[in-house]
């Protein structure tokens, strides 16, 4: 199968995992009705709004190009362990204090909802649950190494030189004009580390989990590079391209912010040519990986062709 077919595919691949991580995110979120309630609402609000459920399925193809079938499982609860964090970082993005966004997934956003307070709980609520899924999935002695192992990472992802250190070199560079000649690489660092970490960590902990080789691992991080390059420069792109309705999210917020963005530094026709650099060089790992065609190249074409 050609990368193209596989990418044409996916979204009905999507929709399949998809129900089996809906029904993961349920088994490790709080019931509905608990206690707090006010907090527990938040948290359910926010995960289960919908979305494309990426980074679990990254995990599953992270663990696909490495032999899934090695997967115990419970696996399925540490894949989603990586949308309760991505949640996390979405209820805490759009927080005035941040990106200050009314709307997320086409409906209002958490503090929006639930008041701030509330929404800052419930982003670290979010947090630490998924540090508790990673603890504890896949169970068993043989293998607490690969837990430790993907909560270590999972801390590096999400600490000073991952999310967070991207989001603070985010607004940093927000209404700050950039010496033209860093602009580019400044762009690159804060895609690299804001959303890029992420999604290279999602797919290194599914390859993890099925015991893959030292050699095997960096070859899905760089993969995980390259398509959480391909992946920001396509949302910047959207950003400008699209309207709100489509993308579930206020559009045209990048530049109204004077956000560093692919579109304001190359210009349209730049971030274009550079999101076709990015998608080969995602294929071109992808095929290191799993040879001209499979999972990985699709979702490459995906990245690049999504319209939301």
């Amino acid at each position: 199968m050609t990368g193209e077919k596989a990418g044409a595919l996916l979204p009905a691949a999507l929709e399949n995992r998809r129900r089996d991580v809906e029904g993961a995110l349920l088994a490790v979120l709080p019931r509905e009705g608990a206690e707090p309630a006010a907090l527990v609402a938040a948290m359910r609000y926010s995960v289960l709004a919908g979305g494309k459920r990426l980074r679990p399925l990254l995990f599953l193809a992270g663990a696909e190009s490495c032999g899934a079938e090695r997967l115990p499982e419970d696996a399925l609860e540490a894949a989603v362990a990586l949308e309760l964090l991505h949640t996390y970082s979405l209820i805490h993005d759009d927080l005035p204090c941040m990106d200050d966004d009314a709307l997320r997934r086409g409906r209002p956003t958490c503090h929006v909802v639930f008041g701030e307070a509330t929404a800052l709980l419930a982003g670290d609520a979010l947090q630490t649950l998924g540090f508790e899924v990673l603890a504890t999935r896949p169970a068993g002695d043989s293998r607490a190494a690969r837990r430790s192992d993907a909560i270590a990472r999972t801390a590096r992802a999400l600490g000073v030189l991952g999310m967070a250190g991207g989001q603070a070199l985010d607004l940093g560079a927000t209404g700050v004009e950039i010496p033209e000649p860093e602009r580019a690489s400044h762009l690159r660092r804060i895609h690299a580390l804001k959303t890029g970490r992420l999604i290279r960590l999602s797919l290194e902990l599914g390859a993890l989990h099925t015991g893959a080789n030292a050699d095997r691992l960096r070859g899905v991080s760089r993969y995980g590079d390259a398509l959480g390059l391909l992946f920001q420069i396509a949302d910047d792109l959207l950003d400008v391209t699209q309207t709100s309705e489509t993308l579930g999210k206020t559009a045209g917020k990048d530049s109204a912010q004077e956000k560093l963005t692919y579109p304001s530094v190359f210009g349209l026709e730049g971030a274009f040519q550079e999101r076709d650099l990015a998608l080969a060089a995602a294929r071109e790992a992808a095929r290191e990986l799993e040879g001209d065609s499979g999972l990985l190249a699709g979702l490459a074409m995906f990245a690049a062709g999504r319209d939301r």
